[in-house]
């Protein structure tokens, strides 16, 4: 699988068969943490922006291209026979590896974070969407700050449901740091920081329309629909990833 750099952060030029495929190699070894991560604009200029952030994304193992403008930066330095045609979009990654391991019972999913309310939704569609795949377990952590003893009981879940293959929805950036940060303490397994995708699949936020997500607009529709809440974010980092490519470009 062939990796290459956007704005400084390593990602893979794939699609959705090759990142299932990879996942559920690493799922099977259950040998350690293996690290997820689906990354679209706001995460390519947050790990270049923010040291630590940037520090973060370092211990992932596999960085898909969840946004059309990094397909475009990855296909413009790929040679025309190995240009993707679509994204690794982190909502459906989740799908289409719920889809590859139905039947089959050595992989088990944990839904880790969300409201209640949320995982009961996604546990029942997902039984009824997917028949043939285990749903081991789910957690929902406290709002804010966990208690101390929090993270020793998400791993007691985990290490008990036999769960291999690990959806934490934490919101970005909390998600990655928590997976990095205790990478090497989490109980073996693929973990994936999956954003919004538990609200997406319950029925609760919409997704934008295909055609909006082929044309790298999904920004602007979830904009349309969450103002308040990601003007700021996505006008920044929108904005830092654009120059950081320009930046970039200028210096090659």
């Amino acid at each position: 699988m062939r990796i290459v750099p956007v704005i400084g952060l390593p990602v893979a030029a794939t699609t959705y068969a090759g990142a299932v495929e990879w996942i559920l190699a690493q799922a099977a070894k259950a040998d350690r943490c293996y690290a997820v991560e689906a990354a679209n604009t706001h995460v390519a200029a947050l790990a270049r922006h923010d040291p630590a952030f940037g520090q973060t994304m370092s211990r992932f193992d596999l960085v898909c291209p969840d946004g059309m403008p990094l397909v475009w930066a990855v296909n413009a330095q790929l040679p025309s026979e190995e240009k993707l045609s679509d994204r690794v979009y982190g909502p459906t990654l989740m799908l289409e590896t719920l889809m590859a391991t139905r039947d089959k019972g050595e992989f088990r999913h944990f839904l880790l974070g969300g409201k209640q309310s949320t995982l009961d939704k996604l546990t029942a569609s997902f039984a009824t969407r997917f028949p043939g795949t285990t749903i081991a377990g789910i957690h929902s952590p406290p709002f804010g700050e966990w208690p101390a003893d929090e993270f020793e009981r998400v791993c007691d879940q985990i290490r008990s449901s036999g769960a291999n293959l690990i959806w934490v929805g934490l919101g970005c950036p909390k998600q990655e740091h928590w997976i990095a940060k205790h990478k090497d303490q989490l109980p073996p397994g693929v973990y994936f920081g999956i954003g919004a995708a538990f609200a997406f699949h319950a029925g609760e936020v919409k997704q934008s329309p295909p055609l909006f997500q082929k044309l790298g607009l999904e920004w602007a529709y979830r904009l349309a629909m969450e103002p308040r809440r990601l003007f700021k974010r996505y006008f920044t980092y929108n904005s830092l990833f654009l120059y950081h490519i320009l930046r970039d470009h200028v210096r090659d």
